[in-house]
Formats: structure tokens, C-alpha cells, sequence
């Protein structure tokens, strides 16, 4: 299973690229409450770089995939 971690890792430094709830493995609802947290205390080595997208599930609308600009080289 890919980590954030993992997948910032493989990006250089300033790229742009997708992140989904499909690649982390984790339902839209997960997915949702994670980048709220990102959202709150500042992502992992990213920042974001486009308006969520949002899904619709029961009514209800979650994040399922963010755009984001790689901010950091990992050490």
C-alpha cells in the first residue's frame, strides 16, 4: 500500500501531480478527513495547487483527489 510519503518521494522538487483516495488506498470519506487535517497543519512536503475535487456519495460531497506542487526535496 503507497504512502503519501512514498509518492511525494518520487516527485521532484516544484512538480505538480495528482493525489486520490484511490491511490492511498482509502475511501473518499478517509480521504476527506486526511486533507482536512493537510489543509489545517500544512500537507507533508506539498501544498496544494488547484481547487479538491469532490465526489458525492449518500448525498454527502468528499475530497477524493487534491493537485498539488511538490514544496521540499525529501532528505
Amino acid at each position: 500500500m503507497a504512502t503519501i510519503d512514498d509518492i511525494v518521494s518520487k516527485q521532484k522538487e516544484g512538480a505538480q501531480f495528482v493525489v486520490t483516495a484511490q491511490m492511498l488506498r482509502l475511501d473518499p470519506e478517509e480521504f476527506d478527513t486526511l486533507v482536512q487535517v493537510w489543509l489545517e497543519d500544512g500537507p507533508p512536503g506539498f501544498e496544494l495547487a488547484g481547487v479538491p475535487h469532490r465526489c458525492c456519495r449518500d448525498g454527502e460531497f468528499y475530497i477524493d483527489r487534491i493537485t498539488v506542487r511538490k514544496t521540499a526535496t525529501e532528505k
